[in-house]
């Protein structure tokens, strides 16, 4: 329970943006700033897309995952299948989408778990968390870049996978941790 003596931050002023960098994928800005009572200063702030990411879940308990190398950290780790979601498009529709040009394979009922900053102190990107259920393979892996050696691996696993360091990115970790807690239960049997 929250303390209600304690008080609310109050919010920093901001006096414009300069754009510095900005295409498709990444924007870059430069934001002047004044947090309350300090001085005025300028702040980096990276703004990517709206991302959405979801983990399939089959009846055994076992989850969807795609096995990538990344260039960026230089080395290859288990993922959940996820992307940008589109101008004007659901994330829900976009995670899905993503399933099945990642993995082929596309759940037929989806579950919203959490919408995450995943670095709030300079990054501005959405990430929408889903679980999906029932899903079925419908052909194969459609986006090649995207696209890696796909394998359910038991949610029992996680835990060992998560110490040995062999689970990548911050959605990804979401929502493994948020099924390893039981938060997610399949649908029912209509």
């Amino acid at each position: 329970m929250r303390d209600p003596a304690v008080s609310e931050p109050e919010p920093w002023a901001t006096y414009g943006e300069q754009s510095i960098y900005d295409n498709e994928w990444v924007k870059l800005g430069l934001v002047e700033v004044q947090p309350p009572g300090l001085d005025r200063f300028e702040h980096h702030v990276v703004r990517l897309g709206h991302v959405a990411i979801i983990a399939l879940v089959d009846e055994r308990e076992r989850v969807l995952m795609l096995r990538r190398y990344r260039f960026i950290p230089g080395r290859v780790a288990w993922e959940l299948p996820g992307g940008m979601v589109e101008p004007g498009e659901d994330p829900a529709e976009a995670a899905c989408r993503e399933a099945e040009e990642e993995t082929g394979w596309r759940p037929r009922v989806v579950q919203h778990v959490v919408t995450f900053q995943p670095m709030i102190g300079m990054v501005d990107s959405p990430h929408d968390v889903f679980i999906g259920w029932d899903a079925t393979r419908v052909g194969a892996p459609s986006d090649p870049e995207e696209a890696g050696p796909v394998e359910w691996i038991p949610l029992s696993e996680m835990p060992g996978l998560m110490a040995r360091g062999e689970l990548a990115g911050a959605g990804t970790l979401v929502a493994v941790l948020h099924l390893m807690a039981g938060l997610s239960q399949p649908p029912s049997p209509s």
